[in-house]
């Protein structure tokens, strides 16, 4: 059999992880062969194969990012383009394809299985707002690094009485926010799924210091937004992947603060560092059974899923069921927040 792979949307640790694992478990116990695709759908489209073989990804385990490369692709292009990668692959021999990206990734990939195409999908997103899963690789390491951040930023907030806000990455779902402000001791939580109110802010912010607290440290997602009529935020408009250009809700947040409250704020926005450097033991360990049960299938004719984790199991799900929508996080988790914030 000939199995082919490729890394799509963002990088992300434990990218290299799973291709170790998808080439190691089939050349070892199936003597197959695997393709890659270099820099995603994009470098599917264009024809840039390259052999894969254990010499290559052995000692691929520790490295974030993606040996193959990657590139987002607009889904109009990858839906026009779904003829031309059924005849890339066929022309490579391809029985199999193994994608492993996010929601934008395995849409396409679901159109491709529809075509008739063996497909069976990875799920990779640090943000883990993929649906059927507990957990994406990279969350972990995302996390552990927004952490360690932030019990650095407390230590100088108190020493100047500021305020902080730290901005983390989340497009639509506010897992890493939720986790590391947790793990880290936040006294305030911002995220996509509840639009927050600038006056209550105000009011948190003067509750502390009014006790005789030394500072207040906030961690916001990406894309947190306001309630209507408590502040503007810039319009970034619509990028060509059809994703809302974000334009800085800390910062824009802390002016509005320092304005209203009187303290010092300022603003740490940690950006791809999140998504940077080694993966954490958990991800490599997740990413490498993801690889694993993915080449499994694949040779079992179990085309059509993507691999998850069901607790501690790994299992496969359809993957029209794990693009229907994304996984944010539900108001009995966003309750929880209430004893450890303010």
């Amino acid at each position: 059999m000939r199995i082919g792979v490729l890394t799509g949307g963002g990088d992300c640790p434990g990218l290299n992880a799973v291709l170790r694992a998808v080439v190691r478990t089939s050349v070892i116990e199936y003597g197959s062969e695997v393709i890659g695709f270099r820099n995603g759908w994009r470098g599917l489209l264009d024809d840039e194969a390259t052999p894969l073989d254990i010499g290559k990804v052995d000692k691929l385990l520790t490295r974030g990012g993606t040996t193959l490369g990657t590139m987002r692709a607009a889904p109009q292009a990858l839906h026009d383009g779904l003829g031309r990668t059924r005849q890339v692959l066929d022309d490579h021999g391809i029985d199999v394809l193994i994608p492993i990206g996010g929601e934008g990734t395995l849409t396409a990939a679901a159109w491709l299985s529809d075509e008739g195409v063996p497909v069976v999908g990875v799920p990779k997103t640090i943000d883990n707002d993929i649906d059927c899963t507990d957990l994406t690789f990279g969350f972990d390491t995302a996390v552990s690094i927004a952490t360690d951040m932030i019990d650095r930023l407390h230590t100088t907030a108190e020493s100047h009485q500021r305020v902080l806000l730290v901005e983390v990455m989340g497009r639509h779902a506010g897992w890493i926010a939720m986790h590391a402000g947790m793990a880290a001791g936040a006294h305030l939580i911002l995220m996509p799924e509840q639009p927050f109110d600038v006056e209550e802010i105000c009011q948190l912010i003067s509750a502390r210091f009014d006790r005789g607290d030394t500072h207040v440290i906030a961690v916001i997602s990406e894309g947190a937004t306001p309630k209507p009529g408590t502040m503007e935020l810039r319009d970034g408009g619509i990028d060509e992947f059809g994703h809302r250009r974000f334009t800085g809700v800390a910062q824009q947040l802390g002016w509005e603060l320092e304005a209203r409250s009187g303290k010092e704020v300022r603003t740490t926005v940690l950006g791809h560092v999140q998504r940077g450097g080694t993966p954490t033991s958990f991800d490599r360990v997740l990413a490498t059974r993801f690889g694993m049960h993915a080449a499994h299938a694949a040779h079992r004719g179990d085309f059509g899923n993507m691999v998850a984790l069901h607790g501690t199991e790994i299992a496969l799900v359809p993957l029209k069921e794990a693009v229907a929508r994304l996984k944010t996080v539900p108001p009995d988790r966003i309750a929880e927040l209430s004893a450890f914030t303010g």
